[in-house]
């Protein structure tokens, strides 16, 4: 496993592993959000052009084991439509869609205006340790990369994000959290990560964990430890100062 915590409010952070790079899989329709929310900021509207899906986009080799709601053939879907649908439901069908409709050079600009290696969209695969990844959350907490309506926006669409076997079962119920998971790999071999920005009260904090083993159902149990622990550690911690 590779970890990246930071204390949102005095930016104090930690990190495991922080060379390991990992398949990041659905955590990068999290740049693909950013990537459509600055094409808004240059074309007003474009959250509400409509997408007529006449059939199903083929989705190749993506074998998702945690499936949620999908996008339906016969049926018109805006573009913010689709963005919550790849967001909050990690559905592949609604991201093919939105890939056919996105602009390739503002995509690899995301992640080099961050200070990252820019993409190859036809390639495969991404691989990314846990502290660069979090940069994308970073960038959307501070409002730094785009506006501050968009990233709230941005925030809305993940706290919508419906994956409950990770980080949300380790913390309480209720616990404010805006978050996405990914998951890649092959049969031999399976990769499963989550990042999120967790509130304790109003101290908020980012926790990117990434994960890899040859079962991939232990994984959402390495999740969902790591964030109970760190939970727990922070709130002793704010009830420390508090006394």
């Amino acid at each position: 496993a590779g970890v990246y915590f930071r204390d949102l409010q005095t930016t104090e952070w930690i990190s495991i592993n922080p060379d390991e790079k990992f398949s990041p899989g659905s955590l990068l329709k999290v740049p693909e959000l950013i990537t459509f929310l600055k094409m808004e900021e240059k074309n007003p509207g474009l959250l509400k052009d409509v997408c007529k899906v006449s059939a199903l986009p083929v989705v190749p080799d993506k074998n998702p084991v945690f499936l949620s709601k999908s996008i339906e053939a016969g049926k018109s879907y805006t573009t913010d439509q689709l963005l919550h649908y790849m967001i909050g439901y990690s559905d592949n069908n609604a991201t093919m869609l939105l890939n056919n409709r996105m602009d390739a050079a503002t995509f690899e600009k995301v992640f080099t205006d961050i200070g990252l290696k820019a993409p190859d969209i036809h390639a495969p695969d991404y691989p990314v340790s846990a502290p660069d990844y979090s940069k994308f959350f970073r960038v959307l907490f501070n409002a730094s990369y785009i506006s501050d309506p968009h990233s709230e926006y941005a925030a809305e669409i993940l706290s919508t994000c419906d994956f409950k076997e990770g980080f949300v079962s380790g913390l309480p119920a209720g616990t404010k959290i805006i978050h996405k998971f990914g998951e890649s790999g092959n049969p031999a071999m399976h990769d499963l990560s989550e990042s999120a920005i967790i509130y304790i009260n109003d101290k908020p904090y980012l926790l990117t964990v990434m994960t890899r083993g040859k079962d991939l159902m232990k994984l959402p149990i390495v999740l969902s430890e790591c964030a109970k622990s760190v939970y727990e550690q922070v709130s002793l911690l704010a009830s420390n100062i508090l006394q």
